[in-house]
């Protein structure tokens, strides 16, 4: 089969930007396209899909770059829409011919406290599609069964695949931050995780007034579009201060800046795994007064299937800018850049 495979970690030249990891390999090509690499062999308790899609998250491009430490070589791409094609030992279900989706959570050890808790994503045996075993970025994956997600109707393979991550981890992170009707809610951000939670914070909480705050006027035009009562530079000041806030930036001085602008007793969520910079805080300025912080790591089962029988329900509108598989770099790049308008994703089947 075709893939595209992660063998060493790389900086990603990206024009324009300046090189941050002397230490590391510099390159516009990290991942490289091979045209016979095998075909995964279908075990107990798992199925083979035929990729349809996989979106292209910036995890990714933390996973080249080596701030997400995975098993390497690697095929990357954790949010997979494929069809069943074989099913091995042990499942009933999903079936040959049934379209599926493939999220960031691989598997759990279903033991722990944590686990039996609906909190598999702190399991310590978690691990993810596409670093810890083999993900989308190729013409097929191997999944566990259990960890699988019916497509709902309605919903078209290629706007599915960021609902898998992008979506289910912002709408983790819409819960963790305990938003109520009529509370304002601040964006930091406006990429391929906050076009989507704009979109259910807006029919789960319509009294609510939502801030966007983005460095890019297209992104700031499609967060005004899909429904923000505000959008501005990070360094502007919205009409009101924040109840609640998600940060979905790399950037270190994002945390501080929304905890200026949170209200007393206000919560801010941060959506990232890795700060690409240091995160400085003053405790008067920035936590006093009850002011909280919480992170997110990672997605459960439950997430996943709670969003997507949103989107269903809601007739979500994701943007997508779509790739080939052999254009997959071209994908990294223009992430890296903020040249994405919504969600990349990869065509592949």
């Amino acid at each position: 089969m075709r893939a595209a495979v992660l063998r060493e970690n790389v900086e990603i030249k990206v024009e324009g930007l300046p090189r941050r990891y002397p230490g590391l390999p510099w390159r516009e090509d990290p991942l490289v396209i091979e045209e016979d690499y095998p075909v995964p062999v279908v075990g107990p308790g798992r199925v083979l899909l035929k990729v349809l899609a996989c979106g292209v998250c910036y995890t990714d491009v933390d996973i080249v770059e080596g701030r997400v430490r995975c098993e390497i070589p690697v095929i990357p791409g954790h949010q997979i829409v494929g069809r069943v094609v074989e099913a091995g030992p042990e499942v009933g279900d999903p079936r040959e011919g049934d379209v599926v989706g493939v999220a960031w959570i691989s598997e759990a050890c279903g033991r722990c406290h944590y686990c039996s808790s609906g909190l598999e994503n702190l399991c310590g045996d978690f691990r993810a599609t596409g670093c810890h075993v083999n993900g989308g970025y190729a013409e097929y994956a191997v999944a566990r069964a259990d960890f699988v997600y019916r497509i709902p109707p309605g919903i078209d393979y290629v706007s599915a695949a960021p609902l898998l991550c992008a979506g289910a981890v912002g709408y983790r992170a819409l819960k963790l931050a305990d938003l109520r009707d009529g509370l304002t809610l601040g964006l930091f951000g406006f990429g391929a995780s906050a076009h989507i939670v704009i979109q259910v914070a807006r029919r789960l909480f319509p009294s609510s007034e939502i801030y966007v705050f983005s460095r890019s006027p297209e992104h700031r035009e499609l967060a005004r579009d899909l429904g923000a009562d505000w959008a501005g530079h990070p360094d502007e000041d919205p009409p009101r201060r924040l109840d609640r806030a998600i940060d979905f930036t790399p950037a270190g001085e994002i945390t501080a800046r929304a905890l200026e602008l949170l209200e007393r007793g206000g919560v801010l969520i941060t959506n990232v795994i890795r700060k690409q910079t240091p995160i400085v805080l003053d405790y008067a300025k920035h936590l006093w007064l009850e002011r909280s912080v919480r992170s997110v790591a990672n997605v459960t089962r439950r997430d996943v299937g709670e969003l997507l029988e949103i989107a269903a329900r809601y007739g979500l509108r994701v943007e997508t800018q779509p790739y080939a598989l052999k254009d997959v770099n071209r994908a990294l790049r223009d992430l890296k850049a903020a040249r994405v308008r919504g969600s990349a994703i990869l065509r592949i089947s």
